[in-house]
């Protein structure tokens, strides 16, 4: 069916709570997509880190095909073959001792709210820091995590017990921790809020300040895992490790499922009845996240990832010196941002008419989120579009 008559019937149908484009896709293969009408792309955003292996990838497609002939799904009640193996895998991964599986990131993030709670509760400890320009989902409790009034002000009241401060402002996080606080929460680096890295310094601080006042240090891992950042997972950039973790986007390949991991004594405070999930990401989701994790493993992806990412960074900083429209490039791995002298979202939008799909995540900045395993020739043709589109934009600018 012609992308127009798609558009239309999907304008006629859906709610209108995402500001989606104007685009139908119908396929997928490694790091390109074809919309309805045929037109080819290379996805430098990966649906926004979950396809970090591509799409379509076969060793993910051959799991998903034996485990719906196996079986898919079973009461929580019961256990999965599949769902052991996964939970032993991803702690191990993690380096943290118990597992709770969700649907998505914000369920995981949901469920580090409730045990931080309930492990703080005997203290009459309840509340949260969490990170200014923060983003942790759009569930209520998720939603008062995160640091950005614009996501918040439409569903105000909001729980209550959360306050924010600025990313690397350790001094500003003291200040911010009062005698209820339970927690301390944080993206290792910010995704949302402009691809911004958090330092060694800011989060030793954190670790120190939480060691000090008897908090939980809580890393949300949703999008910086899995290879992303150059590591399987970003705080083993700087060795200090969280009290509780939570992931989910590349783990599942596009297939639904989060975590939220634990160390023992913390894992403990929950008992059953505390918290749950119908399905928790199901038989599927387990299969596809032993595959990626069997292929992020071996092809080692992570590190492929850190040796991409630095020579992206350092070709947006030769652009940068021949090209004023490039205030700033960061990021770490193939989790990257570029900092514009002019607004974004033209940027993007002339992109995606050129075939390259990148995101606008700010006003000024666009984040890039390549495939782990991107081929050198796609990568090439991605960066040769963004540098065309930049160079135009710079003099339009």
């Amino acid at each position: 069916m012609a992308m127009q008559d798609l558009l239309a019937r999907a304008d006629r149908i859906f709610m209108k709570n995402v500001g989606r484009l104007d685009l139908v896709f119908v396929k997928g293969k490694g790091a390109r997509l074809w919309d309805a009408d045929g037109k080819e792309y290379i996805d430098f955003l990966t649906g926004v880190s979950v396809t970090s292996l591509g799409h379509t990838h076969p060793a993910v497609t051959r799991v998903l095909q034996e485990q719906a002939e196996k079986i898919v799904h079973v009461s929580n009640y019961f256990y999965l073959e599949e769902q052991i193996a996964a939970a032993e895998r991803l702690a191990d991964l993690v380096g943290l001792d118990r597992v709770f599986w969700s649907n998505s990131g914000a369920e995981a993030n949901e469920a580090a709210i409730k045990l931080a709670r309930k492990y703080g509760a005997a203290k009459g400890k309840y509340g949260f820091v969490s990170a200014l320009k923060s983003f942790h989902g759009r569930t209520l409790g998720a939603l008062s995590l995160t640091g950005q009034p614009k996501y918040q002000d439409s569903f105000r009241p909001l729980p209550e017990g959360f306050t924010y401060a600025p990313l690397n402002d350790l001094a500003a996080w003291e200040r911010a921790i009062g005698p209820e606080t339970c927690a301390l929460v944080v993206e290792p680096v910010q995704g949302e809020g402009g691809v911004y890295p958090a330092t060694t310094e800011f989060l030793a601080g954190l670790r120190e300040l939480c060691d000090r006042h008897g908090l939980l240090l809580i890393f949300d891992e949703v999008q910086t895992g899995f290879g992303r950042t150059g590591k399987f997972f970003a705080w083993q950039h700087t060795g200090i490790k969280p009290d509780i973790l939570t992931t989910a986007k590349t783990l599942g390949a596009g297939i639904p499922i989060g975590a939220m991991l634990a160390k023992e004594d913390v894992a403990a405070a929950f008992t059953p009845g505390d918290h749950s999930t119908t399905i928790g990401g199901g038989g599927m989701a387990y299969a596809a996240a032993l595959a990626v994790m069997d292929v992020l493993e071996r092809e080692n992806l992570p590190q492929r990832a850190w040796e991409l990412g630095e020579k992206i960074l350092a070709t947006f900083r030769e652009w940068g010196r021949n090209m004023p429209v490039i205030k700033e490039a960061r990021g770490l791995g193939l989790m990257l941002a570029l900092d514009l002298t002019v607004p974004a979202k033209p940027v993007m939008l002339e992109c995606l008419r050129r075939g390259l799909i990148v995101n606008a995540v700010t006003e000024t900045a666009l984040r890039l989120l390549p495939p782990l395993n991107i081929a050198e020739e796609d990568l090439a043709a991605g960066l040769a579009i963004l540098k065309d589109v930049l160079s135009t934009a710079g003099q339009a600018g």
